[in-house]
């Protein structure tokens, strides 16, 4: 049996994640610096590690033959914004320490999840659908701290495999979303973040979105994404691939798509002063299919329709709450997940 271990395994990704590699019949362990935030985890191991530290990696990688490394400090644009020096540290410490300690404990292969973040701000400032291929992240200019701590652990994972042989493998990542993950706390992402602005209000009422509302971007369903990590994980493919949906909308399209599923009548949006992130970004998968015969599946409205009916459920168990959101009950018996987050 492979033994495989998922650092941040208690977040939204990485939780998914460690079921579905349960279901295919992996042994999991997964590491997180704390416990899931709705329930148990349904990894054979669940190891509380502080990843910033090189002896807990090394602990984490005891008898593990492959390593899905998703621990990050992270979240939405407001998160990325106002935390430059904090994820820029913390997330450079946990991917030197996590690939060092792979690398002296004769890891078989390893995946890292990057993200969209990596490419150029100058090249995403059209307001027409940019499609980003793999080689568009050179010259290198990430707008965010964020984007430059993935791009420079690409470019260690590419250093180590030239220099000890270890198997290596990187996925940049397109605004992943779905159910059981955060959606509120301010590291949630838009999706989850919009889903619960519609289900708090009242019909007729207004949400504020931050940004004038024209800012484009595509969002990758948990369940394609998933599926995606491991079939690159067991593909041929050395070199970052994208791992995204192609159906580009803007942020006001994304928000009245969640209105019209709430079926709730007369909610406008009032467009706000705040972070907004790049102008337009979406995934180019032309590599990911060539390189795997697969890309992602689900549709926006498919996935937002089993969000926001998750993100709806939520929120109305928190309202009947005597002590609301903070009250943190487990919210399923077998696993639910946070966002994606190791610190």
């Amino acid at each position: 049996m492979i033994r495989v271990l998922v650092t941040g395994g208690g977040g939204f990704i990485g939780a998914h994640l460690v079921t579905y590699l349960k279901e295919l019949g992996y042994w999991v362990r997964a590491a997180d610096i704390r416990e899931p935030e709705f329930g148990s985890s349904g990894a054979d191991e669940y190891s509380l590690a502080d990843l910033r530290n090189s002896d807990n990696c090394m602990e984490a990688m005891r008898d593990i033959d492959q390593v899905y490394a998703l621990a990050a400090d992270m979240g939405g644009i407001g998160y990325i914004s106002r935390n430059h020096s904090k994820i820029l540290r913390n997330n450079t410490l946990i991917n030197l320490n996590t690939l060092d300690a792979a690398h002296t404990a004769g890891i078989h292969r390893y995946l890292f999840t990057s993200s969209a973040c990596v490419y150029p701000g100058w090249r995403q400032t059209t307001n027409n659908p940019v499609q980003l291929k793999e080689d568009s992240a050179f010259p290198a200019d990430p707008p965010t701290a964020y984007g430059w701590e993935k791009l420079t652990a690409e470019k260690l994972l590419s250093a180590y495999s030239e220099d000890h042989g270890l198997v290596t493998r990187v996925v940049r990542l397109h605004n992943v979303y779905g159910p059981y993950g955060s959606y509120d706390g301010g590291c949630e992402k838009v999706p989850a973040a919009l889903c619960r602005k519609v289900a708090s209000v009242e019909p007729g009422g207004t949400i504020d979105v931050w940004g004038d509302g024209s800012q484009i971007r595509s969002f990758c369903y948990i369940d394609d994404c998933v599926e995606g990590l491991h079939r690159v994980m067991l593909g041929d493919h050395g070199g970052p691939l994208n791992l995204g949906s192609e159906e580009a909308i803007t942020i006001n399209d994304l928000t009245r798509l969640i209105i019209e599923i709430s079926a709730k009548q007369g909610i406008s949006i009032r467009n706000i002063d705040g972070p907004q992130g790049v102008r337009s970004r979406n995934s180019d998968n032309s590599v990911l299919r060539q390189t795997l015969g697969w890309a992602p599946a689900v549709t926006l409205f498919e996935g937002l329709t089993t969000t926001y009916r998750w993100v709806a459920g939520e929120v109305e168990k928190a309202a009947r709450s005597p002590r609301g959101r903070d009250a943190k009950q487990p919210l399923h018996d077998a696993w639910s997940v946070p966002s994606q987050r190791s610190v």
